[in-house]
């Protein structure tokens, strides 16, 4: 019996889904209790995983047939490298989450498995790769609650697990994972934030609907003022350009001017109003910086920095803040005070590090990823390869990428290994912790500095 049965009948008798369905949102049975019959010994639990990775094996073997006109022996010989990840995963610490946040290239860009979650870590990638997330989801819930009774310190299967469930759209199992997840390693509980789009979603037409190529960027740094620099960046992000994205980059903003304020307010709003989607970098940062050139019932540095922060609270979603700022900006000024309306276009906020020590590759136009990426994805390649000589670091945004297969996984890391080999400097940010995960374990992490969401 290989793996992918084994956890599907587990998967089919544990959560009363009929034979290949998966669950949905709201299922009573998506959140039902957790069952371990035949996980109660160590040797049950070690026979499993060779059972994996006998799997693994075959697949490997059958995808290497399918891509052999794609890849070289070469390419795939570096494809499969766990002991390499875990040597260096137990020489460096797991990077605090709620820390790391201003860590620059020269640091680990994300954390491999460490020895005690490899297995899972691996198998949970290769279900995943294959489309089994429902066996996915499994084989890592159960990993967790197990850790989680030992008093394992290791984050990563979490990760992984919370990025599972945005990807199927399970915000209650989301939700009961997080609590358990706050209350082991002491910190705030994880915030739902599913994808655009869900791996389950994008099928079909939307397939071909989605986005990806070069996010028109405003990377605004130092004084914020009225100068030809601000000009030229605000300029640069309003330019007609095919992407429905717009990104501003502030965390690397240290003062402001009444002047500067006007100018990126009305950048902002115009292309809020034209039904732009804005990503906004260090948006908090910004807002720290604005707040203490404001006092109620002063009015000397004039409306433009009070307006200025009411968008951004609005961009962020932020209705108790942005009412509270409203209220002090109508006594200060003696007018009505602003409403809070969501924009029709909702805004993605994004954490881009703050201050000096933020991370030069943050900075400039990213590449966006679609949200699924199947197959040999030539397009998309030969996009990538087309932007490379244009950067003198490429960027590639995976943000919104839900889904990427076996196969597109193996010819996404060969193209960028060959892109680094020829001299491109590549990262890749914002991926989901499963993503970040498959493309360690196909060796891209020793040629590509990969940095996953932060929790």
């Amino acid at each position: 019996m290989g793996l992918f049965d084994f956890l599907k009948k587990k998967n089919d008798a544990h959560m009363g889904a009929d034979a290949g369905a998966r669950p949905r949102l709201g299922h009573p049975s998506a959140a039902g209790p957790i069952t371990r019959q035949a996980l109660d010994t160590e040797a049950e639990r070690e026979r499993q995983r060779e059972i994996a990775r006998a799997t693994a094996a075959k697949i490997d073997q059958i995808e290497l047939e399918m891509a052999s006109a794609i890849f070289d022996d070469d390419a795939w010989a570096g494809s499969r490298r766990p002991p390499a990840a875990v040597s260096v995963a137990a020489a460096a610490p797991l990077p605090d989450p709620d820390t790391d946040i201003l860590l620059g290239p020269e640091d680990l860009p994300d954390a491999a498995a460490v020895p005690s979650s490899a297995p899972v870590v691996e198998e949970a990638a290769i279900l995943y790769a294959n489309d089994q997330l429902d066996a996915a989801a499994l084989l890592l819930r159960t990993s967790v609650h197990d850790r989680a009774a030992a008093g394992a310190g290791d984050r990563l299967p979490w990760w992984m697990l919370l990025d599972l469930y945005q990807i199927m759209g399970l915000e209650h199992e989301f939700e009961s994972i997080a609590i358990d997840y706050a209350s082991h390693f002491e910190t705030s509980p994880p915030t739902y934030a599913p994808s655009a789009g869900t791996a389950r979603t994008l099928i079909g037409p939307a397939l071909d609907a989605q986005f990806s190529g070069v996010i028109p960027t405003a990377s605004l740094s130092g004084r914020l003022d009225d100068g030809p620099l601000t000009h030229a960046q605000l300029a640069r992000a309003q330019a007609p350009s095919p992407s429905p994205l717009v990104r501003f980059e502030f965390q690397a903003i240290a003062d402001v001017t009444p002047q500067g304020c006007a100018l990126l307010l009305a950048a902002l709003q115009t292309l809020r109003k034209a039904g732009r989607e804005l990503v906004l970098a260090g948006a908090d940062h910004l807002v720290a910086v604005l707040r203490p050139m404001l006092a109620i019932g002063d009015r000397g540095t004039g409306e433009a920095p009070w307006l200025l922060l009411l968008e951004l609270l609005l961009l962020t979603k932020r209705e108790k803040d942005f009412e509270e700022t409203a209220m002090d900006y109508c006594v200060t000024f003696e007018v009505s005070p602003p409403s809070f309306e969501a924009p029709p276009h909702l805004a993605v906020t994004a954490n881009g590090g703050a201050g000096p020590s933020a991370s030069p590759d943050t900075a400039g136009d990213r590449f966006l990823l679609p949200a699924v990426i199947r197959g040999d994805g030539a397009a998309l390649l030969a996009a990538i390869a087309e932007q490379a000589p244009r950067h003198p670091v490429l960027v590639l945004d995976g943000s919104r990428l839900a889904r990427i297969d076996y196969l597109a996984a193996n010819a996404l890391a060969a193209h960028l290994r060959t892109l680094a080999e020829d001299g491109h400097d590549v990262v890749l940010r914002d991926l989901n912790h499963i993503v970040a995960a498959l493309l360690r374990l196909l060796g891209i992490g020793d040629r590509v500095r990969l940095y996953a969401n932060k929790y």
